[in-house]
């Protein structure tokens, strides 16, 4: 079996009434990182999954209509804290290989300008919600388009489009992971609910530990414990309110089912490296 070895990162991060998060949290704003996940496959390379916050994001909410996403959860980076800089301190002689977009919103593409012709993957469902839609309305939705390459389209894999593989055991009913690199160790995973083409990223450790990557199907491994979702209003603003709520579920039972595979949400202040 092939074993991924992975770090995560913060890049920068927002604060927002924790209630908007999880059901029966305090009304008090809090702190949550945007992680980024970067992954070494033995043979393949460094994968990113999703990209956090970066000088491009600042830039490109600077102004109106789109500095109303940082006026409703402010952001902060510190200098030298975009994911780029900070694989370029640790790994300075690695590439990246490609990277893996769970969805659009722009605190998961704040970085992608940052890295250059490397080869994507990305749920066309997701593509296609953005580009269907206004400038206000892809505001709305927490969508910045600027913060796409030009190109794109020339360097993306749909993650629709991949082989899939049936899921097993507990995690049977999350039904089929999309394999990304053609050999089983990466697995693309849908989870609706939080937005169009939203994916999670399951695979094995490099202590044999199954790691699932949940994206913003949670916003805290509390929140999984807890089966607590968002208000209503939040979840039915960005995405799906039912679908979300049955995605919570399933989650919460694959925690309690196999409490020995780790569920890491984008947002959590629990994680920590591996």
């Amino acid at each position: 079996m092939i074993r991924i070895d992975y770090r995560i990162y913060e890049a920068g991060h927002c604060t927002h009434p924790e209630c908007a998060t999880r059901a029966g949290a305090p009304l008090a704003p809090s702190r949550f990182p945007a992680l980024a996940f970067a992954l070494r496959h033995p043979a393949r390379g460094m994968v990113l999954f999703d990209t956090g916050y970066s000088e491009h994001f600042l830039a490109g909410t600077a102004h109106m209509p789109e500095r109303l996403y940082r006026t409703v959860t402010p952001v902060s980076l510190g200098e030298g804290r975009s994911l780029q800089a900070q694989l370029q301190s640790d790994w300075p002689d690695e590439p990246v290989r490609s990277i893996v977009l769970s969805h659009l919103h722009g605190d998961h593409v704040g970085g992608l300008l940052d890295f250059p012709r490397v080869p994507l993957f990305c749920a066309r469902e997701a593509w296609e919600d953005m580009r269907g839609r206004s400038r206000f309305g892809a505001l709305r939705k927490g969508l910045l388009p600027a913060l796409l390459p030009g190109d794109f389209l020339q360097r993306v894999t749909w993650i629709e489009d991949l082989p899939t593989i049936r899921l097993e055991g507990a995690l049977a009913p999350f039904g089929r992971g999309h394999d990304l690199l053609g050999d089983g160790s990466l697995l693309a995973v849908a989870l609706p609910g939080h937005a169009a083409g939203h994916y999670g990223l399951l695979f094995p450790d490099a202590a044999g530990v199954t790691t699932f990557l949940v994206a913003d199907a949670a916003w805290s491994t509390q929140a999984i414990r807890d089966a607590a979702p968002p208000p209503a209003v939040v979840t039915a603003w960005l995405g799906n309110t039912r679908c979300y709520r049955e995605t919570l579920a399933r989650l919460h039972a694959l925690s309690k089912q196999a409490p020995s595979i780790r569920l890491l949400p984008s947002h959590c202040r629990e994680a920590s490296g591996p």
